[in-house]
């Protein structure tokens, strides 16, 4: 079996939600995004993919793309980033794009923490852990 592109997981268990809302979308669009984003970009080396998507959850707070940014910062936690590690990538936001887009990018991490601990009751929240 080969290695698993990076979308799978970044994507993990929404992998087909997502996909078919891009299909649903344009099905050319959801191609291109699929083989040039992902299983080209993404699987390039030279950084790991946690970087990678740490960075991308920075440039889509500088966007304004929530359900891009929602995609990513659970793409990041899946990738191994911690949620320490999320917080601070939202937190250089500040500096660079100001308060309004950090705070909204704050808040879209809070959105997904919220609803991932109720679907797992046993981890606990603010303990830097990934959600």
């Amino acid at each position: 079996m080969s290695d698993p592109h990076a979308r799978d997981i970044i994507f993990g268990d929404q992998q087909e939600r997502i996909l078919a809302r891009l299909q649903a979308l344009d099905p050319h669009l959801a191609h291109d995004i699929q083989a040039f984003a992902y299983d080209t970009v993404y699987d390039r080396p030279g950084l790991d993919l946690k970087t990678k998507e740490l960075i991308a959850c920075a440039l889509l707070v500088s966007l304004g793309s929530p359900p891009e940014l929602r995609t990513h910062l659970r793409g990041a936690l899946n990738a191994g980033a911690t949620e320490a590690e999320v917080r601070g990538a939202l937190h250089m936001c500040v500096p660079y794009l100001g308060f309004p887009r950090a705070v909204a990018g704050f808040e879209l991490l809070r959105q997904h923490l919220s609803a991932t601990q109720k679907t797992s009751p046993t981890e606990e929240a603010g303990q830097g852990e990934r959600g």
